[in-house]
């Protein structure tokens, strides 16, 4: 039983914590008039329809219908309980608790006590990097941040940067035997690394760079380190820690946040130093992640900042930059389709980053850059065409492919139009006419491509219920097959299934997946995917999702724990199917992809009958005017004629075929006449 918190207490919490604060440390928020607006985390928001009123400190979502105060947000949000939340609001607002039971009291003490300690081991090492830097051991490291970094004493001191010396244990003799922390203590704040016993046991940081990452309230909670004589890897940050979110930080985050709100801008870069080079050259709105991909809740974060949601991203101009650019505009492309966030992207071609570009240039250079970077989208038009041929055929025709992926993208079919003439007249060449028929023939490839699986308009009623069995189907392998595990995330990944469409059937998917967070990591699908990882694999088998799952769901969603008795308990028709698991779970995969072919083709069937097709004597009509040679001449001219002027209505025809024959396939994979050998 959760502690008794005093009616003050809980008073208190709701003055001092303000709502839009609290939700926009999860979701982007925008202002509009006198109240913010963004998308709703708790139903499949296709735009902004979440309000949040700092007047009322109310939410509401005019979509699903959530709606409350930031305690209720932060509990649906987080799937925390009522009491976990308000302890952990009033201790982020700085709120005394009051008359908490004497157990649970306890507990939350050795919580936060532990905590103190941690800050405080951090804290001492941090100090003890800086003694480093300045005795003759950090000479060289030293020199390196004077002469390579161009940085002074005062960018030194600025960011407390430290030096771990090229010893094993010199860190962790200090910290045990001078300053007296307990090993385990060491271990937990990551700092050194344990090979079963303490009589091996090695500093984790040797003959590196140190720089200390703080978080807002100024505190240590983590280092990076960069490498001295080529170890690798170049860049080590501490492991996350009770105290310390990788994906939840921002280098240098603490000191920039008045900046980005000064500029209304937050820039963020790669590295460590590529953040400190910027602040001492007057850049002081500049953020770096720390070696990961730039999310929802760092974009959430900086958004904060800056009331027009102005973000720029300025990683390096290599291809692993680029690529982290990518996942970067994935990751957040609906918050800026949905004009939520003013996401742009600087690219600086002729120099790797921003430090190298700031050793040549003024930092007023550097400020002209940013205020004239491209909008993603004029940047990720920029990458379809870098280096392309378009003299050859195939590449000319990947080139479209990607075009009309992106473009049909956009909700606006305003800002579809501004970029169709755009991209119209880069693939003319300055030829206006020929502008003119690119143009069209975009809008109506666009127009076609802008289909979602999801859509209930080709959905025929006798498949909602089967569809239902299918998905519940997977449910019951996932629960009771753990073998088949990944193989089913890999399944749905690669037949595009992203979501369940039955409501409680994907709350109970979404509850899986926080299960297996919780006990794994946030990015462990990835991490699934070396095949070497066999200890995470087996991990991953061995959590026992039939007896977390109700838990679980009794916490969080009431409703729906009244339905997973029946995938806890299957009758036995289900399992006799378990006999041939692989075999039958095939089946269920290819007709749930299955049912989204056959949505594909009657919208494709309806696209291809709206079209106008021009006939034969058109095309006759049209040579003739168009030329001396008699008709008869001109059968390949005829045909030409007709393939051109009809080409949306061939187009059309063709994916429908396409569609069918996979159609045809998964057919066969259902029936069990599929062979991988074919």
């Amino acid at each position: 039983m959760g502690p008794s918190i005093h009616p003050r207490t809980i008073q208190e919490v709701k003055d001092k914590a303000d709502i839009v604060d609290v939700i926009s440390e999860h979701i982007v928020l925008k202002k509009k008039g006198k109240e913010f607006v963004g998308i709703c985390p708790f139903h499949d928001d296709s735009k902004p329809s979440m309000t949040v009123s700092p007047a009322k400190q109310f939410y509401y979502c005019f979509s699903c219908g959530a709606g409350g105060n930031s305690i209720k947000f932060l509990m649906e949000f987080t799937r925390n309980n009522f009491t976990d939340v308000v302890l952990s609001l009033a201790k982020k607002n700085d709120i005394n608790v009051i008359n908490v039971d004497g157990p649970q009291q306890e507990i939350y003490k050795k919580q936060l006590s532990r905590r103190e300690e941690l800050y405080k081991i951090l804290r001492v090492t941090k100090e003890w990097f800086k003694s480093q830097l300045n005795n003759t051991l950090g000479k060289e490291a030293h020199h390196y941040l004077t002469s390579q970094r161009n940085l002074n004493i005062k960018n030194i001191n600025d960011f407390e940067l430290g030096y771990a010396p090229n010893s094993w244990n010199d860190l962790f003799n200090y910290l045990s035997k001078v300053e007296k922390f307990p090993l385990k203590l060491i271990l937990s704040a990551g700092l050194v690394v344990s090979k079963d016993n303490a009589d091996k046991v090695y500093d984790r940081f040797r003959n590196r760079l140190i720089v200390p990452i703080f978080d807002m309230q100024g505190r240590v909670v983590a280092f990076g380190g960069r490498s001295l004589d080529g170890q690798e890897p170049k860049y080590l940050n501490s492991p996350e820690s009770e105290v310390f979110e990788k994906g939840k930080m921002l280098f240098a985050f603490d000191k920039a946040s008045s900046n980005i709100r000064k500029r209304d801008k937050a820039v963020v870069v790669e590295g460590y130093f590529d953040v400190i080079s910027l602040h001492s050259k007057g850049i002081t709105n500049s953020v770096a992640s720390l070696g990961t991909a730039l999310n929802k809740y760092q974009i959430s974060q900086l958004c904060r900042c800056t009331d027009n949601k102005n973000i720029i991203i300025n990683f390096d101009s290599d291809n692993a930059g680029r690529l982290a650019t990518k996942r970067v505009i994935n990751e957040v492309e609906s918050l800026s389709l949905h004009d939520q966030i003013n996401l742009k992207i600087l690219e600086i071609k002729s120099f790797k980053d921003p430090d190298e570009y700031l050793k040549e240039n003024k930092p007023e250079d550097y400020f002209n850059l940013i205020d004239n970077a491209s909008f993603w989208i004029d940047w990720e038009i920029d990458q379809i065409f870098d280096n392309k041929d378009l003299s050859k055929s195939d590449i000319f025709q990947n080139v479209i492919s990607s075009l009309v992926k992106l473009l049909s993208k956009f909700p606006q079919s305003a800002t579809r139009t501004h970029y169709l003439q755009k991209v119209s007249e880069r693939l003319s060449m300055g030829q206006a006419r020929l502008a003119i028929k690119f143009e069209e023939d975009l809008r109506k490839q666009v127009k076609g491509f802008r289909w979602h699986g999801r859509s209930k308009k080709f959905e025929q009623p006798s498949e909602v219920s089967q569809r239902e069995k299918n998905e519940s189907e997977i449910i019951y392998y996932y629960l009771h097959c753990p073998e088949h595990r990944l193989f089913i995330r890999e399944e749905l990944l690669k037949r595009e299934i992203n979501i369940f469409n039955t409501e409680y059937i994907r709350i109970i998917w979404e509850s899986i997946s926080t299960i297996e967070v919780n006990n794994l990591s946030v990015n462990y699908l990835d991490d699934l995917k070396d095949p070497n990882n066999k200890q995470l694999n087996n991990e991953f088998t061995s959590i026992n999702l039939i007896s977390l799952l109700p838990d679980h769901l009794a916490l969080n969603d009431l409703e729906v724990s009244n339905k997973i008795n029946t995938f806890i308990n299957p009758d036995e028709l289900f399992l006799t199917t378990l006999k041939n698991s692989k075999h039958n779970l095939l089946g269920t995969l290819s007709l749930l992809e299955r049912y989204k072919s056959l949505k594909r083709c009657r919208h494709l069937i309806e696209s291809w009958g709206s079209q106008r097709l021009k006939t034969l004597e058109n095309c006759i009509s049209i040579l003739i005017d168009n030329s001396s040679l008699e008709p008869t001449d001109s059968n390949k001219e005829i045909e030409d004629v007709f393939k051109d002027l009809n080409s949306d209505a061939i187009k059309f025809q063709e994916l429908y075929y396409l569609e069918r024959e996979h159609i045809n396939f998964l057919d066969k994979q259902r029936c069990g006449n599929f062979s991988s050998n074919q």
